[in-house]
């Protein structure tokens, strides 16, 4: 009668303990791949700041086109005043 209940005993623990220990590495396997992916999207955000820094402005760059646009300006005014002044 003893090797009956324990081999009851056996199938209840064996019931009971597979599907936790398949919970288990099925959760372990979720985290893993969740840590690879938390991994890419910090190495995507690393790679979108160093890329950021390459799309700046020099100074120099900038007050060269802005001259460049105020002399366009200067030219049109002077257009604009030669029309005007014909006209009157």
């Amino acid at each position: 009668m003893t090797v009956g209940l324990d081999l009851i005993w056996n199938v209840i623990l064996t019931l009971i303990v597979g599907p936790i220990v398949w919970a288990l590495a099925y959760i372990n396997k979720r985290v893993d791949h969740t840590d690879d992916v938390t991994n890419q999207i910090w190495k995507t955000i690393a790679e979108t700041r160093e890329n950021i820094a390459t799309s700046y402005v020099t100074k120099t760059d900038l007050h060269n086109d802005l001259n460049r646009i105020m002399q366009r300006f200067d030219r049109l005014e002077e257009k604009i005043d030669r029309i005007s002044g014909a006209k009157q």
